[in-house]
């Protein structure tokens, strides 16, 4: 049996073709558990995921670093899942202290700590992209200023206390930030 010319060929076997095609994908996806459907956005499956112990990490950056580091007390089934110290603009002294949760949803929401200005924290986020102030928003007496959130920018909350500055951003929610806002700020100072 020959190959039939182009001409001789109908949108009918063009649709079949593709149909053949979308199954195939979908059977190596399935097999692959490679695809999800989160309407809600972004999720993580935990059990897959690394976890590390955030407040010896924490201690450990602390002795790095000349700003107080806060190990918060996060909600119970948060996991930490990175840190590190990043340093900060062109000056190879300025650094952040960062650490990174999986919240109870399965959202990402990551503190950083440092002693650089508000407007260089910032830039330690979003680059060169510019990024307007929403507005502030109060926890626990702490006043924090909100930037981005808007489309597809993750919201960025950040609030000075006269020694650190500190930092939120993630694909949580706003009660996940709030949560992880008083736990920054009253969380016990490491020793140095």
């Amino acid at each position: 049996m020959s190959k039939p010319p182009r001409s001789a060929m109908s949108v009918r076997d063009m649709a079949g073709a593709v149909g053949i095609l979308v199954v195939l994908a979908l059977v190596v996806a399935g097999l692959g558990r490679a695809c999800t459907f989160a309407p809600g956005g972004p999720q993580v499956d935990q059990d897959a995921t690394p976890m590390i112990d955030a407040p010896a990490d924490l201690a450990r950056y602390a002795k790095e670093v000349p700003f107080p580091v806060r190990v918060p007390a996060v909600p119970a089934g948060w996991r930490a899942n990175s840190s590190g110290v990043d340093k900060v603009g062109g000056d190879s002294t300025a650094r952040v202290v960062r650490v990174g949760y999986l919240t109870a949803q399965h959202r990402f929401v990551r503190l950083l700590q440092g002693d650089v200005p508000e407007e260089q924290m910032l830039r330690v986020q979003t680059g060169t992209k510019a990024v307007g102030a929403v507005g502030p928003v109060d926890v626990a007496g702490t006043r924090w200023v909100v930037y981005g959130g808007q489309g597809n920018d993750e919201p960025i909350w950040i609030a000075d206390t006269g020694t650190t500055r500190y930092l939120i951003t993630g694909s949580a929610d706003e009660p996940d930030f709030r949560a992880l806002a008083q736990a920054a700020v009253t969380g016990a100072v490491a020793p140095r």
